[in-house]
Parts: structure tokens; C-alpha cells; sequence
């Protein structure tokens, strides 16, 4: 039997509690054995962007947030030195690679409402199965009758995900640290003092 692997993409800059709580949910509701965080790499003319965390802080920031939970794993397979990678390219090298494995990606409402503009979004419906979370931002009807859009669009397993909505953006995170709010109990207490003491964001 294979392997149900969830794969949580995304910058984290900074990972968040919103991150963690999709994890732990697409986990419990689809019976994984793992989700993988997989931070995306920034392209080398954007390593030292103004206000942003380097790829090794993200880097490190996912470590610390994941530490505790044993079927978290980190996945550095997007951060390469080119700093961009399609989609559709990841899912299909991880199947190569790990062809005991079953994929899940999981994505959140706004992605599934853009799907049909994304890098070969076939190719990615036809390397995993895609988990959607519910968000404020759209109505159940109109969820349900874009998820079975989706569906028929792209011949794809398109999944719903029933959890906590917890709509909190990084970049919201990033503006309280630069405007000295604070931002306990939205992150990992373990990335809130990194953070602090890396004096990320300030600026």
C-alpha cells in the first residue's frame, strides 16, 4: 500500500500557526502518514529582499515550527538555487522518486478559484490529488460549484478540507512586527523568539 504524503508549499516568511493547523488537518481528515512543508526558494536576484527573512531563515523558522510534531517533515525539494520552480514540476519529479507514495497538495480556496491560470494545471491534477481549504473569502455554494468545476476541468481528485478558518496572512504577521504589535500565539513561540532575536522583519 502506498504511502499518503501531504505537501504544504508556500514562502512561510514567516510560517504561522494557519500553516501548522492546515497541516494537522489535511493529516487527520485524509489518514496521512506525513506532510511535508516545503518552502519555496527565491530566485538569487531576490536573496536579500528589503523586510523579507533570507531562504535559510525560512528555512529555519519551518524547522523550529514543525519540531514538535513527529509526521511534520521538512522538504527542501523547491529550494534550489534557481529559486523558482513550477508546480507541476515538483509533483512530477516527487512521483519519480517516490513511487511508494501518494501525494496530497494542499492549497486554499483563493489557489483553487486561480487553478486554471497556474503552469500546466493538468499536468499538476494528474500528479496528485489536490486538498482544498475553506476560507472566508468565498461561500460554501460557491466552493462546492468551483471545486466540482475544477473537477471536470481537469479530470483531477479535487478534495475538500474541513477546518479551523483561520484566514492569517505573513504578510499581515510582517507589518505587526514592523509596527511593534505583537504577534504571540499567531506563531510557534520557538519563531517568535527566533524572529526577535534575529531581528527579522524590522524593517
Amino acid at each position: 500500500m502506498k504511502r499518503k504524503t501531504g505537501i504544504m508549499g508556500g514562502t512561510f516568511d514567516p510560517i504561522h500557526i494557519g500553516h501548522l493547523i492546515l497541516g494537522e488537518a489535511a493529516y487527520d481528515q485524509f489518514d496521512l502518514d506525513e506532510v511535508w512543508f516545503m518552502p519555496a526558494g527565491n530566485p538569487p536576484h531576490k536573496k536579500n529582499r528589503r523586510g523579507r527573512a533570507t531562504d535559510s531563515q525560512r528555512t529555519e523558522m519551518v524547522k523550529r515550527a514543525i519540531a514538535g510534531n513527529p509526521h511534520f517533515k521538512l522538504s527542501l525539494e523547491e529550494m534550489n538555487e534557481d529559486g523558482y520552480t513550477f508546480t507541476y514540476r515538483t509533483m512530477e519529479h516527487l512521483n519519480k522518486v517516490h513511487p511508494n507514495m501518494d501525494f496530497y497538495f494542499i492549497i486554499g480556496a483563493d489557489s483553487l478559484l486561480d487553478f486554471d491560470t497556474w503552469k500546466e494545471p493538468a499536468r499538476i491534477a494528474g500528479a496528485c490529488k489536490i486538498v482544498v481549504a475553506t476560507r472566508n473569502q468565498i461561500s460554501r455554494t460557491e466552493f462546492d460549484r468551483v471545486l466540482e468545476e475544477r473537477r471536470e476541468q481537469f479530470h483531477g481528485c479535487f478534495l475538500k478540507l474541513d477546518t479551523p478558518n483561520l484566514d492569517i496572512a505573513s504578510k499581515t504577521i510582517r507589518g505587526w512586527i514592523r509596527n511593534k504589535k505583537t504577534t504571540r500565539y499567531y506563531l510557534p513561540e520557538n519563531v517568535r523568539k527566533y524572529i526577535i532575536d534575529k531581528q527579522i522583519y524590522e524593517v
